[in-house]
C-alpha cells in the first residue's frame, strides 16, 4: 500500500512540475511562480493555458492519493 501512496504522490509533483513549467512558457510567467507556492492555482491557470492533459493528471493524481490516504 505505502507503494501506492508513494506512486500517486511522485505522478502528482511531476503533474504539478509539468503545470508550472508549461504556465513558465506562457504570457505571464509569474503565474507559474504563484502556482509553485500555491498550488490549488496551478489547475486553474493551466486549464485557462490550455495544459489539459497536465490539469487532468494533477486532479486525477491528487484524487488517487487522496483516496489512498483515506484508506491507509
Amino acid at each position: 500500500m505505502g507503494w501506492c501512496l508513494a506512486a500517486a504522490l511522485a505522478l502528482f509533483l511531476a503533474a504539478h512540475v509539468t503545470l508550472v513549467v508549461g504556465l513558465a512558457r506562457r504570457h505571464a510567467p509569474w503565474r507559474a511562480v504563484v502556482a509553485l507556492l500555491v498550488p490549488p492555482l496551478a489547475p486553474w491557470w493551466g486549464q485557462r493555458e490550455g495544459l489539459r492533459v497536465a490539469v487532468i493528471a494533477w486532479c486525477a493524481a491528487l484524487a488517487l492519493y487522496t483516496v489512498g490516504v483515506l484508506v491507509a
